[in-house]
């Protein structure tokens, strides 16, 4: 019996040391009077699942959620006071960050009439992110001088700006 409890110890220790853990992490910031934040899961990068996606569907790695307290300019974009779910729509060789209103259940389609298409830039990496990064940061290159949603998936980085101004 006593054999037995200390397998049971060193098996829970064992799992314990070579889980891996998830976490839900927010990131927020003030652009004047705004809130803004993004939450999303640490979850592993799954390339294998991204080469199946076809033009033009939706997906969303993580699942954050992008929440603005005031409305937003961004480009083209308006963006309302509210909750949104980001993700991203793969368009030929890249894709486009998108935000659809509210939430969606795990296997939900979304409403494309209702996504809002960020100004968005898509680039690979040779240094892959192991899991999914998401952060709200300045913007670089053609999103110099605003702010953006930034997502890292593996090789892939895409950012979408969601304000003229940071």
């Amino acid at each position: 019996m006593k054999k037995f409890f200390v397998l049971c110890l060193v098996l829970l220790t064992a799992s314990a040391v070579i889980a891996h853990p998830h976490f839900r992490k927010t990131t927020s910031v003030k652009m004047g009077d705004n809130e803004v934040s993004v939450s999303f899961f640490t979850v592993p990068a799954n390339m294998t699942h991204l080469e199946g996606i076809a033009d033009g569907e939706f997906v969303s790695p993580g699942r954050p959620s992008l929440k603005v307290s005031a409305d937003l300019t961004a480009g083209s974009a308006s963006i309302p006071a509210g909750t949104y779910l980001v993700g991203a729509v793969k368009e030929g060789d890249g894709w486009t960050m998108v935000l659809y209103p509210g939430e969606l259940a795990r296997d939900e389609k979304p409403d494309m009439s209702k996504v809002i298409k960020l100004d968005s830039q898509f680039n690979k990496s040779a240094e892959p992110a192991d899991h999914l990064v998401v952060d709200i940061y300045p913007g670089s290159g053609k999103s110099e001088g605003k702010a953006v949603v930034l997502i890292g998936f593996g090789t892939m980085w895409l950012d979408g700006v969601i304000s003229d101004a940071n």
